[in-house]
């Protein structure tokens, strides 16, 4: 199950190129965002472009701001097959996955991170996907998927999770793009008795 709410652009307002003061289930921590529909065209990624296979009607961008950033504080499970027990065993391993991208030749792009913190609030790891560069996306509008995967780090309890954009040229449009965030928990494979995982 995805731990993050409204990773896929899908709930809010929106829906054209015009920033939003606020985003279902983030806080706008830098700039102003935009939810935009692939519907919407002029120079936007349209569901023709590369992306995500099973994608929704809209994704994120940067808005008009030089630099946009959201965040979303993600409580771990407490108890459970992925609860602290088992995190704090070495147990349980998360799996982080976006797609970003960026406008044709533009380096323009997203950022997006991970990064678990103990019970008082102190950072004890990091995940970091992106940005996505023109040449990676082969110099036209796309999004790429990036993944990550690693054990959680004993004694994490949350995690705060961070999208940023920045506009690298000139011009208002801050054209990095971003959909389909997610954030998993799963039990890892237990060693057999000689140490190896089947």
């Amino acid at each position: 199950m995805n731990l993050l709410v409204n990773g896929d652009a899908e709930r809010g307002p929106g829906g054209d190129a015009e920033p939003v003061p606020s985003v279902d289930g983030w806080t706008v921590r830098q700039g102003a965002p935009a939810l935009v529909a692939y519907a919407h065209g002029n120079g936007y990624p349209t569901e023709g472009d590369p992306g995500p296979a099973r994608r929704g009607s809209r994704f994120f961008s940067g808005g008009n701001s030089p630099r946009t950033a959201l965040t979303q504080d993600v409580p771990l499970p407490a108890k459970g097959a992925t609860g602290r027990a088992a995190v704090d065993a070495g147990r349980v391993r998360y799996a982080v996955s976006a797609w970003l991208g960026g406008y044709a030749t533009q380096e323009d792009g997203a950022r997006f991170s991970v990064e678990f913190r103990d019970g008082r609030g102190t950072p004890v790891a990091l995940s970091v996907l992106g940005p996505v560069t023109a040449a990676e996306r082969g110099g036209r509008t796309a999004l790429v998927e990036r993944t990550a995967e690693a054990a959680v780090p004993p004694g994490a309890r949350s995690a705060r999770v961070l999208l940023v954009f920045t506009r690298t040229g000139s011009g208002t449009s801050n054209d990095g793009y971003a959909d389909a965030l997610s954030l998993t928990l799963r039990t890892a494979a237990p060693l057999d008795t000689e140490g190896v995982r089947p």
